[in-house]
């Protein structure tokens, strides 16, 4: 079983997790990707920081979303440790309902596309390359992925429609 909960991402266990993605994604990308995230960013509305636990309460991974633009939230702080089978798709969903709850119809996030493993993740959970957005319009190493939260939404968002 993995329970699913918010939790302040100053909080020891969300730190805890953080460093850990940090180091992960430095190992993978070369950068840690911390520049891209602020505890901050979860505390606004619209947003969360959420943590996942296994049975016996181990840390098992964390997600962040944030605003991004009106009707899009960001996907941010994706995190499952090695060998936590299922709970990546779990936070995944988790943050999907909830970005649904607080009335967004598209959610992006950005990865390196030398991280072929997260490319694929969310390839499989239905998000498709998107135009780079904001900080990372015209960096070659990054991909961004989108994925529409609504089937109704397809008209409304062209942008998505070919992905």
């Amino acid at each position: 079983m993995i329970a699913i909960a918010a939790c302040d991402p100053d909080s020891l266990d969300a730190r805890t997790l953080i460093e850990e993605l940090s180091a992960a994604l430095a190992a993978i990308t070369g950068d840690s990707g911390k520049a891209s995230f602020s505890a901050d960013d979860a505390r606004v509305a619209r947003s969360l920081f959420v943590v996942a636990r296994g049975e016996g309460g181990e840390l098992l991974g964390c997600a962040a979303l944030r605003p991004l633009d009106g009707d899009v939230g960001e996907v941010k702080r994706m995190f499952a440790r090695p060998g936590a089978n299922g709970v990546g798709a779990a936070l995944l969903a988790h943050v999907e309902q909830a970005a649904r709850g607080f009335g967004y119809h598209q959610l992006w996030l950005e990865t390196r596309k030398v991280n072929t493993r997260a490319v694929a993740f969310y390839a499989k959970h239905g998000y498709g390359i998107i135009p780079n957005y904001g900080k990372y319009v015209g960096r070659d190493d990054a991909v961004c992925l989108g994925k529409l939260l609504r089937d109704d939404d397809a008209a409304f968002s062209p942008l998505l429609q070919s992905s």
